[in-house]
Formats: structure tokens, sequence, C-alpha cells
């Protein structure tokens, strides 16, 4: 899944792609580097982030996931919000990337089960400006695991279809350094939630602190090999998908990973 973030304010790439062309090319490279599904998101969730208004974000996303899946490119919408994502799923987004849940908007699972497409449902405490403090945990993966089954009866109890629905622990996401590794090294728990998975580590902050020197943290941009590291290692666990923002590389890391896992030749999926 490669990230398109229109967006003046993610922590990574914020304003490179808030112009329609500019977005679109990097959707279209994006999926000719190997990205399976480009996820469009028009609001940030970076730690801090205030939200968008629901008309700039539904006005940042529609036009791009158009002109994206008319060039044959499939597309998920990276939204909290019911009508952001029911316009997006009307341009042609074949799933919705919900980093709540479902908590944030009372009508988005409703609005989901009706609209009959994919559901990512990812672990989530509270929005940006308020997630560092709701960080606070006695076992992250328990925790993790309870929440996010919560959120799978929720979305079953609206109505979606059980094999439409997969699951993110939300790194990151009032999570800290540790508890994210943590969480990685116990993917095969949340895999007993019976759900397939979708890791999304892409040059997040808790790499920026595991490369640090005496300058600090790695710069966002410089931590793009740690990232393809956990691509491989979790595609040898056999995830869903992983959430990158590159494809390329982390194409390469996946195809390694399964050749090394093969057996007699054939190669492991």
């Amino acid at each position: 899944m490669g990230i398109l973030n229109v967006t003046p304010d993610s922590f990574s790439d914020g304003g490179e792609y808030l112009d329609l062309d500019a977005a679109v090319a990097h959707g279209l490279a994006l999926h000719a580097e190997g990205a399976d599904i480009v996820d469009v998101g028009g609001e940030s969730t970076r730690p801090g982030a205030l939200r968008a208004d629901p008309r700039t974000e539904r006005d940042r996303v529609v036009p791009v996931v158009e002109q994206l899946t008319a060039a044959g490119v499939p597309v998920s919408v990276d939204t909290m919000r019911a009508d952001v994502a029911m316009a997006a799923v009307a341009a042609g987004a074949g799933l919705v990337n919900d980093v709540s849940g479902g908590l944030a908007d009372p009508d988005m699972l409703a609005a989901v089960a009706g609209a009959d497409v994919d559901y990512v449902a990812m672990h989530w405490r509270g929005h940006s400006d308020r997630m560092v403090g709701l960080a606070s945990y006695a076992d992250v993966v328990a925790e993790v695991c309870s929440e996010l089954s919560d959120r799978l009866d929720a979305a079953l109890a609206a109505g979606i279809a059980k094999d439409r629905i997969i699951l993110d622990p939300g790194l990151g996401f009032a999570k800290t350094a540790a508890h994210n590794w943590e969480l990685l090294r116990r993917l095969d728990t949340l895999a007993t939630l019976g759900r397939p998975l979708l890791v999304g580590a892409s040059r997040k902050r808790f790499l920026g602190e595991l490369l640090a020197d005496e300058d600090g943290p790695r710069p966002v941009r410089e931590r793009e090999d740690a990232g393809v590291a956990i691509t491989a290692l979790v595609a040898a666990q056999h995830v869903w998908g992983v959430r990158t923002h590159t494809a390329r590389p982390h194409r390469d890391a996946i195809a390694a990973a399964h050749r090394l896992a093969a057996r007699d030749g054939r190669d492991a999926g």
C-alpha cells in the first residue's frame, strides 16, 4: 500500500502533493513501482496534528481518487469520516482505511457496510492532538488485541462482511517506541483475531529514535532502510500488507522474504 498524502502537514511529505497533478503523478509512480494499492489521504494524523475540515478533506481526496482509478490504479481512501469515505468510494476507491476503526465517526461502519467495500480498522484511542497522553498500557499486546477485537465485533454487527475486514495495530498511534516494537515482535498474537493484518511502520518516529546519534533522531527521509527491514521481517510472517512511502524497495524486500521462505524452489505467498 503506497502512501499518498494530499495534505500540507503530514510528517514526511506534507505539502509535496497538494497540487492535483503532482498527487496523481506520484500515485501513478507508486503503482508503477509496485504498490498494489495507493492510499489517498487528505488529513494528517501525525501526533499533534489538528483536523482538516470535512469539505477541505473531501476536496483534496476525491479528484485524486477519480483520476487514479480512471487510470486503472487500485485506490484506498485514508479517512475517519463517513462522508469523505463514501465520496471517495463513489469516485472509485475500493477500500476504506479508517485509522479510528469506526470510533471517530458513528456513521462510518454502517456506511462501509452499505458500500460493500473492504475496510481497514486500525487500533486507535483518540485524535492526534491528544493521543500521546493515551499511550498507557499494562500489556500493550493484550490490550491492543482486546480493543481491536471490539472494533471487529462492531464492524461485523454493522453488517460489514468478515472477509472484507483487515486489522491494523496502529504503530505510533497512542504508542511509545517500546509499544511499537513489542507489537511487531508479537504479530502472531494479533493474528489470532482471525483477520489479515496491515502494518504501517514507514518513516515513523520510533525508527528515527532507533537510529539516533549525537545530533538526535534520524531525519524522516533517512529512515527508509530501517523501514525496508521491517517490511522484510513482517512479510516473512505473511501479513496482508505494509503501508509505505515508497514502493520499489519494499516490493523488493517482500520478494526476498518470500523467496527465502520458499520450499523446493516454490515461491511462498
